[in-house]
């Protein structure tokens, strides 16, 4: 059976407090939407997508206001999303950002998924809803929308916005609060939920940028993820090589034996999930290897030892593979 989609305590914490500010009595919406109050104390709590959608439902009639997921996200904060929110606001370009919501878009929920994509002068951002099971209600998704622009605007300037707003849910009521909160041209009953971004304003380094940070955080949000309930095994290897790459490169077997796991059994799960060690290994280390770069702190051949690789030269070819430059140009680009 496959387990229902859950996601984090957080929206429903944003819900709430929106809901009070509005007047309206949240106490009374969570007890018929089926959620324990007593979860939004949890910073790690979850609840099912189900019932999570049954509460925008309630909430959105309470209010009278088919724009209030916009409304929502002015209560969403930095620590909402626990370690992702402060590496994502570390990230060295709104590229990197993005790129690291998408890797760690999991850890929000498991009701959907994300894809990031260069689009001729544009970077298209698609929210993907699950063709069967439960869906996100669409107010859910009018925030993610926002939130996203305004994840741009925090780090980049204020009066940045997408290039166009797609989205598959039909025109709302309020559209004046679309308009203000967007400012981009609207379409509605679209055939995806999708944003474009200019590619280059994307790509321009950020002033607060921070690796060492950003990668502290990723570290914490991989090693989260892993203790999810019925993680994928990719997840698990992935938190056990960012523990295990600065003793060495670990062996196939030696991984598998860290989970517990028959070395068949792990090749076997692996390629059930579409992927195997060797892919793994190499975007673990490409992840944290672009990371290091950009950290000055680090010389590139204290990079390469912390990759577990065994000299600077097989580090330099690999760096090369993944960016096309060396790992000195790369860094003096950043």
């Amino acid at each position: 059976m496959t387990p229902a989609a859950t996601a984090l305590t957080s929206w429903a914490k944003a819900i709430r407090k929106a809901l009070d500010a509005s007047g309206i009595d949240s106490v009374a919406l969570f007890s018929e939407a089926g959620l324990d109050l007593a979860a939004l104390d949890d910073p790690n709590a979850r609840y099912s997508v189900t019932a999570t959608t049954r509460l925008w439902r309630l909430a959105v009639a309470a209010v009278g206001d088919d724009a209030f997921g916009l409304t929502v996200v002015r209560h969403v904060g930095q620590t909402s999303f626990h370690a992702l929110g402060y590496s994502v606001l570390a990230s060295s370009t709104l590229r990197e950002a993005f790129e690291r919501s998408l890797r760690y878009f999991r850890l929000v929920t498991d009701a959907g998924d994300l894809s990031f994509a260069p689009d001729g002068d544009h970077y298209r951002l698609t929210l993907h809803t699950p063709a069967t099971g439960a869906q996100p209600a669409p107010e859910a998704i009018d925030a993610f929308a926002l939130l996203f622009v305004r994840l741009c605007r925090g780090l980049h300037r204020r009066e940045f916005s997408p290039a166009r707003v797609a989205l598959q849910r039909p025109a709302p009521l309020n559209l004046a609060a679309f308009e203000r909160a967007f400012r981009a041209p609207l379409q509605f009953s679209a055939a995806e939920n999708a944003l474009w971004f200019d590619r280059a304003a994307f790509e321009q380094p950020l002033a607060g940028a921070n690796p060492a940070l950003a990668r502290h955080n990723d570290e914490a949000v991989v090693q989260e993820l892993a203790r999810l309930p019925q993680q994928s095994l990719s997840v698990r290897v992935q938190a056990a090589l960012i523990q295990q790459l600065s003793l060495g490169e670990p062996s196939q077997e030696q991984a598998a034996a860290a989970l517990h796991m028959s070395l068949r059994n792990f090749q076997r799960r692996l390629a059930d999930e579409g992927t195997s060690y060797t892919a793994l290994l190499n975007e673990t280390r490409r992840t944290l290897a672009l990371s290091y770069a950009r950290d000055a702190r680090y010389s590139l051949g204290e990079i390469a030892y912390l990759l577990g690789f065994a000299d600077a030269s097989s580090f330099n070819r690999a760096f090369k593979r993944w960016t096309g430059l060396s790992p000195s140009a790369y860094r003096k680009a950043s």
